[in-house]
């Protein structure tokens, strides 16, 4: 019997845990983890319906092959770029075309589990959206707010945390079918079709991530019956896909679908109201509270602590007169991240504060920067210097 060299790997890795055929995918999953072979449990296993031997039980006759020594390593072929390995017979015919891929080459598989964030602070509905991905269940959330609060990060987390797939997809208007569910590439000369990050989700039951998915346009429909769990049928090659165990769906958004009537998010538009109804819960993700939002800084790297409490209590100001209505800006939890930032590289706290400053108009810059000299009695800021970003300690001579 011959086995590629990562497959034999991963058998032993398989044989050393005591794993007997058929195997669970928890023993593909701790296999793959002590043997490297695979960044997650391989396709040529979970994914050919002749090795199901029930719920999450495989069939895996290599491994007592393995075990009697009738196994051999055959040369690797040469990789051909956007080729993977195959899922196992097709249920239909594939039409005439080149090396059809089933999905993502081994590589590209390795940096789908989001690498972890030392920085990460869990809040909010960190613990709900974690008890989701964690129960395996196909349950959709649209999660929406405003700019900047984390709602995008939160899901990656949890994906790097739970060591699970995290198929990020940034919506657009020009986003299609083709780039949602796959389509025909040209590659090497040859026409190939090439899952899209749907089906690859799908398949190998990721966490799929519809970033900004307010900016889409009515091409998003065709994503209908995924949202329903029940698989989607890519009618170019004839083949129904059926979503793995532990498939599921995030969205995120600034708006809830409706369209931004004060022009704030430009590009977002009335979402389909039944694509809408097909998320059975929305939630509604607000900035974070002050002692949370210091915490966030804190392992930013702001270590002054007055800095974090001054900067907290001057977003909070700032947030509470949006929300009232008496002003038109306001600055999010990723900008004060960005002011920290530039803290640490520029080691001048009044030029990093004229830098977020300096996206707004004259008048929302001139009162942002008042309210922070109230907030902050030892600061010293100018009109000048926060409109042009530039700090007492820029101003030297030029040496020629």
């Amino acid at each position: 019997m011959n086995l590629k060299p990562r497959q034999i790997e991963l058998l032993k890795a398989l044989a050393a845990n005591g794993a007997t055929s058929p195997v669970t995918r928890q023993d593909l999953v701790d296999a793959c983890e002590a043997s490297g072979a695979y960044a997650c449990p391989p396709s040529w296993i979970t994914q050919n319906s002749s090795r199901k031997a029930g719920r999450g039980l495989y069939d895996c006759p290599e491994l007592a092959a393995y075990a009697t020594g009738e196994v051999a390593a055959t040369p690797a072929p040469a990789p051909v770029q956007g080729a993977v390995e195959s899922a196992g017979p097709l249920s239909t015919p594939a039409p005439a075309v080149a090396n059809m891929t089933m999905g993502m080459t081994g590589g590209e598989r390795a940096t789908l589990v989001p690498p972890r964030f030392s920085g990460y602070v869990a809040w909010g509905h960190f613990s709900d959206v974690e008890k989701i991905v964690r129960s395996g269940q196909f349950y959709p959330i649209f999660i929406t707010g405003l700019s900047g609060n984390g709602k995008t990060l939160m899901v990656e987390q949890i994906c790097a945390k739970l060591k699970r797939e995290c198929y990020r997809v940034n919506i657009t208007r020009q986003t299609d079918e083709d780039d949602l569910l796959g389509g025909f590439r040209l590659i090497n000369g040859e026409t190939v079709w090439c899952d899209g990050p749907v089906v690859s989700a799908m398949k190998n039951g990721g966490v799929l991530l519809l970033d900004e998915i307010d900016l889409g346009s009515a091409n998003m429909m065709c994503l209908q019956p995924v949202l329903e769990g029940k698989g989607v049928f890519l009618k170019k090659i004839g083949q129904w896909i059926t979503p793995a165990s532990g498939f599921t769906v995030f969205a995120t958004a600034n708006t809830k679908g409706k369209g931004s009537d004060d022009g704030r998010f430009v590009g977002t538009g009335i979402m389909n109201e039944a694509m809408l109804d097909r998320f059975p819960v929305t939630m509604e993700q607000p900035y974070p509270t002050k002692s949370t939002e210091k915490k966030i800084l804190t392992k930013a790297g702001c270590d002054d602590a007055d800095f974090a409490t001054h900067l907290t209590a001057w977003s909070e100001i700032i947030r509470k007169s949006f929300y009232e209505g008496a002003v038109d800006e306001i600055v999010s939890t990723r900008r004060l991240v960005d002011i920290v930032n530039a803290w640490k590289i520029f080691g001048d706290k009044t030029k990093a504060i004229a830098m977020c400053l300096a996206r707004f108009d004259d008048d929302t810059k001139e009162a942002f920067q008042n309210l922070y000299s109230k907030v902050d009695a030892d600061a010293e800021m100018t009109t000048e210097n926060v409109a042009s970003g530039v700090t007492t300690s820029d101003e030297t001579e030029c040496p020629f």
